[in-house]
């Protein structure tokens, strides 16, 4: 038996007749430690169990701050938990290293019900379930609108749109127009990734050979990026920026569903809506239509369980579309990923929850790529280069271009 053996099988004698039965159990780390939702995944693991009387699961917590690390540890000793949650951007390293399992055939007839499935393919193959899905919206603070001279309903649809409102707010009412972030990890590359994705930049050629991340298009990107930031933003961290939204500061930010979850919870009497990424006006009018960013969180089966089928079973369970709209009751969370959840009247009936459901359609997740990490931190090093370092903007991508091309080109 492997230390970390999460398959183990023991003999129940039952009552009657003396007969035995196998029982399993299945070995499940997961992240959802809040007290307002762990609960909610204590009872759905129950009736698991209710309805798999052959099959027990034992729960294990784990943190943001160091859960990659003790799954990575646990995967390359050969061991680890039967099912794991992983954020998008780890599938593809634990799938290169064939730590968790080609899941493709089980759930090829769950393709067209279930959204997400692009973060969890590596060289064609699926190794995941997406459970719960994330992205941004713009978020709106009305009344700094109407005193910048805006009618009522107003919501700019484009980036010069955008900028202009946000210039107006700072200049006429004494606000911020828009929210920045600091150079905070993890943080800043999703602020910039809208736009950037927005204009049609990229990471790649299609061929996936050359890195294109100078490219004109994503230098016009950070560069309109640089002037919101510069010319009427409050610039702080995650937080700081939501706090000042909602103490009446800020016009528009751009954050998750989390800051719903927050109006709601602290009783805050603001006048916003939220409403799609804006995009850049087109050269012959109109305006091409805004991206965001999309992540989430996804259920792996370990390569190495001895019991795939009871973790395949689980985690059918957990992802079904009634206990995703469950979860998602419980954490005021706004994108299931079963499209099935995401018709249920829960969404539907509230307008905010449904700019996350439209925006999901446009939105773009990183490459699928063992060496995001990586890629990931030079683009932050970019960004945070051309706001608070050398202000240029072609100079910090080109050499971002040639730190992820020598990544790629490692042995």
């Amino acid at each position: 038996m492997r230390a970390l053996l999460t398959i183990v099988t023991s003999v129940v004698v039952l009552a009657v007749g003396g007969s035995v039965a196998a029982e399993t159990t299945v070995d499940w780390w997961q992240f959802w430690t809040d007290p307002a939702i762990k609960p909610t995944i204590q009872s759905m693991v129950k009736e698991f169990e209710a309805a798999n009387p052959d099959i027990k699961v034992k729960l294990t917590d784990l943190t943001w701050s160091n859960g990659h690390e003790k799954i990575a540890i646990a995967f390359a000793s050969g061991s680890g938990p039967d099912v794991v949650e992983l954020g998008s951007d780890w599938i593809a390293q634990f799938a290169a290293n064939d730590q968790i399992m080609d899941i493709s055939a089980q759930v090829a007839a769950d393709s067209s019900q279930y959204d997400g499935w692009g973060m969890a393919t590596y060289e064609n193959k699926v190794y995941a379930r997406p459970w719960i899905l994330g992205t941004r919206v713009l978020y709106v603070n009305r009344d700094l609108l109407k005193l910048a001279g805006y009618k009522e309903d107003y919501l700019p649809v484009g980036w010069q749109e955008m900028y202009n409102a946000a210039w107006t707010i700072s200049r006429n009412v004494g606000k911020h127009g828009w929210g920045s972030n600091t150079a905070e990890k993890h943080r800043l590359y999703k602020k910039f990734l809208p736009f950037f994705w927005s204009i049609g930049a990229r990471f790649f050629t299609d061929d996936g050979k050359y890195c294109i991340v100078s490219s004109t298009d994503a230098v016009q990107a950070l560069g309109f990026y640089q002037q919101l930031h510069d010319s009427c933003s409050f610039v702080g961290t995650q937080r700081a920026i939501e706090d000042a939204f909602l103490d009446g500061e800020i016009g528009f930010v751009l954050s998750g569903d989390w800051l719903l979850k927050r109006i709601e919870l602290e009783n805050r009497k603001i006048n916003f809506t939220t409403t799609l990424m804006p995009g850049p006006e087109l050269p012959t009018g109109g305006v091409f239509p805004g991206r965001s960013f999309m992540g989430g969180e996804f259920l792996a089966v370990n390569a190495a369980s001895d019991n795939p089928d009871a973790a395949s079973r689980l985690i059918a369970f957990i992802t079904s579309p009634d206990n995703q709209l469950r979860f998602c009751k419980a954490n005021r969370s706004a994108n299931p990923s079963s499209r099935a959840a995401q018709k249920d009247p829960y969404f539907e009936s509230n307008p905010n929850l449904q700019t996350f459901i439209r925006q999901l359609r446009l939105a773009t997740h990183p490459p699928v790529d063992p060496d995001w990490v990586y890629i990931e931190e030079e683009i932050e090093k970019a960004v945070e280069d051309a706001l608070f370092g050398s202000h240029l903007v072609g100079d910090p991508l080109r050499q971002a271009q040639i730190n992820i091309t020598n990544i790629k080109n490692r042995e």
